[in-house]
């Protein structure tokens, strides 16, 4: 019990002569570039280092910083690299606002995005997560993509709490439809399923005045939809957007409702007569879309 109380005591007044002396983080610092630069292959050393000091919290900080940075931007250079001119000149066209991008098809993308996993996988969650917040901060939509193909990955360690998380990056970093859809769909999506008593809090996003936000109130119900899941949360999120005027929120709530129907049609066609008089003819067409032609038929007709 001395013993380690003393290693404890050392390990303290290391991590205090650390963090009172630059010169000895910048020679932590040096050190750290040195082993990347003559290091092959990259990450997993980056990695080992951490792992290393996971009892030092003050070099531990450092090495983190420097691994996260150094991570982002070999990945940014990949994705630089990959960029090609035909989907750099239709990319645009599919977004209403400017959108940020390299111009890399999304079958590289999601190459680059599990080929990295493969390196990262072994580090804590929260590491994990802070390299996808450096992701989205970037705006930069192929990183987006990447950030959306991790998180899911780490279902089984999502916790109660990590739902502000994800509210967080949706309020900060979300601004159109494809990075909205991409990241609720599978992340929010799997935390719903992992955690149905989260349900409630979604259902609140609706109040929310920003429109990505309201769509990511239905669209992460996209996937718990096709299974059958949460039909009567999924008719309160429509009866929160239901007048909804933005179209990315009416197609978002319409596509939601169109998946509940792949298993419920009936109770989502009455739904639909119910409450067409109100429904704007957006959100009315996706959730008819997979219906019969007679249902389709009646559920547009005009009521006066």
């Amino acid at each position: 019990m001395v013993e380690g109380n003393g290693l404890e005591n050392r390990r303290r007044a290391s991590d205090r002569r650390f963090e009172s002396c630059p010169l000895r983080q910048k020679r932590l610092k040096d050190t750290i570039i040195n082993n990347i630069v003559s290091s092959s292959p990259l990450i997993p050393r980056l990695i080992v280092n951490v792992q290393k000091l996971k009892t030092h919290n003050s070099k531990l900080e450092t090495v983190r910083y420097y691994m996260n940075n150094q991570i982002l931007e070999q990945i940014r250079t990949e994705l630089r690299a990959n960029a090609d001119e035909k989907t750099i000149s239709n990319y645009q066209r599919f977004f209403k606002e400017t959108v940020k991008f390299y111009g890399v098809s999304l079958d590289t993308v999601d190459k680059i995005a599990n080929n990295y996993w493969k390196e990262i996988r072994t580090l804590d969650k929260q590491e994990i997560f802070d390299l996808c917040e450096g992701l989205f901060r970037s705006d930069y939509s192929e990183e987006a993509v990447i950030a959306s193909v991790w998180t899911p990955k780490l279902t089984d360690k999502f916790e109660p709490a990590d739902l502000a998380i994800f509210k967080r990056w949706i309020d900060s970093y979300i601004n159109d439809w494809a990075k909205c859809d991409g990241f609720c769909n599978h992340s929010v999506g799997n935390f719903a399923q992992k955690y149905p008593e989260s349900i409630d809090e979604i259902i609140n996003w609706t109040a929310s005045p920003n429109r990505w936000m309201k769509r990511a109130a239905a669209v992460s119900l996209i996937i718990p939809a096709r299974k059958g899941q949460f039909l009567k949360e999924i008719f309160t999120i429509s009866d929160r957007l239901l007048k909804d005027k933005d179209d990315m929120v009416q197609k978002g709530y319409g596509w939601m409702l169109k998946e509940a129907s792949k298993l419920h049609q009936d109770d989502v066609y009455q739904y639909v007569l119910e409450h067409r008089k109100d429904m704007p003819r957006t959100a009315l067409r996706y959730a008819i879309e997979k219906m019969p032609p007679e249902m389709k038929v009646e559920a547009m007709k005009r009521v006066v």
